[in-house]
């Protein structure tokens, strides 16, 4: 019987100390850094790990240079620190890079404004920076050819960190299963007694599969899908004011850059434009969203509005839709603000909420900081267990990292395929393409072995270890 089939419930015991509903970023640092304390917990999320917000952000750790004009110092201070600390820890999945930021006459912010506003940022960093350059206009067109000479009076250079961020979530969940952890992707929780404790889960790939099992304390980790699931679960006022963000990746000829920029849009927002191995990175928009909130895509406008937004600092670029390999979109957290205005100008706080005894809500933040987030719950629940807390305890490095790593120029072989479906909790072709190796699309194939090629032979094995959704059935 296949894994498919033999359902991952049949591996879960009957009762847990913590359950946490949600395995992106902040569930998994939650979930390690119970686990790493000897708490016995058990995580899980409706799809994959890291499928949802988690693995649609920008790809950076950064301090959030933007912060500093809405003076959100502590933020930008907490955002930078964890950023260096991830780059020690886990040199394999991030590393720090230039960002270059463009400035032309009549901007509201001149080049000694700019200046100002990194070196505060490097100090920030309590100068575990490389530390800030400021660009004459021709030391700027030097490092960016193609850029847009007219009205340009130079660029400020900064440094932040590109990460694989479905990466790291999995690996820190990896890291959780070493101690007092279970992890179980494509299971829900589908009733709760909150008196009892009692929970049933369901396998959302086998939906006939269920079992019940008893938790002391629930942790809902879940993101931008906080309001529906409380919403299921208690008499619950909403508390987000969700923001869809898309990103477009670019053929990687598209643009001839060789290190990651900030940029403006029209409108007075900033956007980001990334080279990576084999494609180029932009985004990201800011729209509201309503309705569905799983697995959006980039609309016709958004992704009119990025390559515009492009096309402004590249002129001589012949930049089109043909250029665009393919989209993503995530959805933000964001915590509704007092005055409930735009969606630029909430702030990126988390926040903790405890509608019960024994139920921990977490919301809002960003990617960067997830590790420190939820230390409010983690210490709650472990000292709730009898237990010391220390949080110093998941400055520790990850003990299990990925086979197949990011930021390669080497496709993976047949033996690393099985090898990372044995070891990193697959259940899908997609969890397998886009998170375990790390391909957005197929068409982000780009090794002498054609997709079809590659895969065609391991077919027929694959298809007795992973579900294949009609999108991938395909391609066989």
């Amino acid at each position: 019987m296949s894994e498919l089939y033999s359902s991952p419930l049949d591996e879960l015991e009957d009762d847990y100390d913590t359950l946490i509903v949600g395995g992106g970023i902040v569930g998994a640092g939650i979930f390690r850094d119970l686990s790493l304390h000897g708490v016995k917990c058990l995580l899980i999320d409706k799809k994959d790990f890291t499928s949802q917000t988690s693995q649609s952000s920008s790809k950076m750790l950064h301090g959030g240079i933007r912060y500093l004009e809405k003076l959100n110092f502590d933020l930008v201070w907490e955002a930078l620190h964890e950023k260096n600390l991830w780059l020690g820890l886990a040199p394999h999945l991030c590393y720090e890079s230039p960002f270059y930021f463009p400035v032309f006459k009549g901007e509201e912010r001149p080049l000694w404004m700019i200046k100002a506003g990194l070196s505060l940022y490097d100090f920030l960093s309590s100068y575990r920076n490389t530390p800030h350059k400021i660009l004459s206009k021709k030391e700027a067109l030097k490092a960016i050819p193609s850029l847009k000479e007219k009205g340009l009076r130079g660029a400020g250079v900064y440094y932040d960190a590109i990460v694989d961020d479905a990466k790291l979530t999995l690996e820190v969940i990896y890291d959780a299963l070493k101690g007092h952890g279970q992890a179980f992707n494509h299971v829900e929780m589908n009733g709760l007694d909150i008196n009892s404790g009692e929970i049933l889960l369901r396998d959302c790939l086998n939906q006939q599969k269920t079992k019940k099992i008893k938790t002391k304390d629930i942790v809902v980790a879940v993101g931008p899908f906080t309001d529906i699931l409380m919403g299921k679960i208690l008499d619950w006022e909403p508390i987000l004011a969700p923001s869809k963000g898309s990103h477009l990746w670019l053929k990687p000829k598209s643009l001839p850059i060789k290190d990651p920029l900030l940029l403006k849009t029209h409108d007075e927002r900033v956007f980001f434009v990334i080279p990576w191995p084999n494609a180029i990175l932009v985004g990201t928009t800011e729209t509201k969203v309503e309705g569905e909130l799983f697995d959006l895509k980039a609309s016709p406008e958004e992704i009119d509005y990025l390559l515009n937004n492009i096309k402004k600092y590249f002129p001589e670029i012949n930049l089109g839709k043909e250029d665009i390999i393919s989209t993503f979109s995530g959805v933000r957290p964001l915590i509704k603000g007092e005055s409930n205005g735009e969606l630029g100008e909430i702030k990126r706080e988390h926040k903790v909420y405890q509608p019960r005894h024994n139920i921990h809500v977490i919301a809002g933040g960003k990617y960067t900081t997830f590790r420190t987030m939820g230390q409010e719950i983690s210490r709650k629940i472990v000292l709730k267990n009898h237990l010391p807390y220390n949080s110093n305890l998941t400055k520790k490095e990850l003990r299990q990292t990925s086979i197949y790593k990011p930021f390669q120029k080497k496709s993976p072989t047949p033996e690393e395929v099985f090898q990372i479906i044995k070891r990193e909790k697959v259940r899908t072709f997609e969890d397998l393409l886009l998170r375990r190796l790390g391909f957005p699309t197929p068409e982000h194939w780009t090794w002498d072995t054609s997709f079809e090629d590659f895969f065609r032979p391991l077919y027929p094995e694959l298809k007795k270890l992973l579900f294949f959704s009609d999108s991938y059935s395909k391609y066989f």
